[in-house]
């Protein structure tokens, strides 16, 4: 997710954020043939985004592991969640993008603050789908394995990290099953420890760098 983005890398698929990036990137990308997607953080707050004040302060719970600036939200809330993850969303289709990356959607199987149940996070990650559908965007499911079965039918794509690291990219079937792509990034492994098996399951499998900069080694 470097900013500005580099043009150069020869990939059918851009992901890339929301709000760092114009509707003159996006273009550009439509332009060279590429599709683009717009990474939306929603079950997570974030201080440096331009809304992060419209957040109340009833719906931020504990810090994320690995990320002590974020903290997990209450996603039991839709009523107010609904509506300033409508204008997040909007922000990506009046740029032209052509599908959503909503991140962390799987509090629930965290140490969140707040005492999500599975049911919770099925009824928030369900929103989300239909939030993004309603304004003509391409929704994924990023990571939350354990509801994969469920969410399928909502989704349109799936985004995994790590899956081959930690022996889950199987779960992922009924995405491959159902015709729908699946992108696994991995980090720690080399391609070579992960590609076939990837490539066995039908998964877009591709190692890059944790800072998430343009560098790439697709298999």
């Amino acid at each position: 997710m470097t900013t500005p983005v580099d043009a150069s890398v020869r990939a059918d698929v851009y992901d890339i954020d929301a709000v760092e990036n114009s509707a003159a990137v996006v273009t550009a990308l439509h332009a060279a043939g590429r599709r683009v997607v717009c990474y939306v953080n929603v079950g997570a707050w974030e201080p440096y985004r331009p809304d992060a004040g419209r957040y109340p302060k009833a719906l931020l719970g504990k810090a994320l592991d690995g990320w002590p600036d974020e903290r997990w939200l209450d996603v039991r809330r839709t009523d107010l969640l609904a509506p300033l993850l409508g204008r997040r969303f909007d922000g990506c289709r009046d740029k032209g993008f052509d599908g959503v990356e909503p991140d962390q959607l799987d509090g629930y199987a965290n140490d969140s603050g707040f005492p999500l149940t599975a049911a919770d996070q099925l009824a928030f990650n369900r929103l989300v789908a239909r939030l993004a559908h309603e304004r003509g965007l391409a929704v994924g499911l990023k990571n939350d394995l354990d509801q994969v079965a469920a969410l399928q039918p909502a989704y349109d794509f799936a985004v995994n990290e790590q899956c081959a690291e930690f022996h889950e990219c199987v779960v992922l079937r009924p995405f491959v099953a159902a015709g729908k792509p699946v992108f696994e990034a991995e980090y720690n492994l080399p391609g070579a420890a992960f590609c076939a098996d990837s490539h066995r399951l039908g998964l877009s499998a591709i190692r890059k760098h944790l800072s998430l900069d343009a560098w790439r080694d697709p298999c």
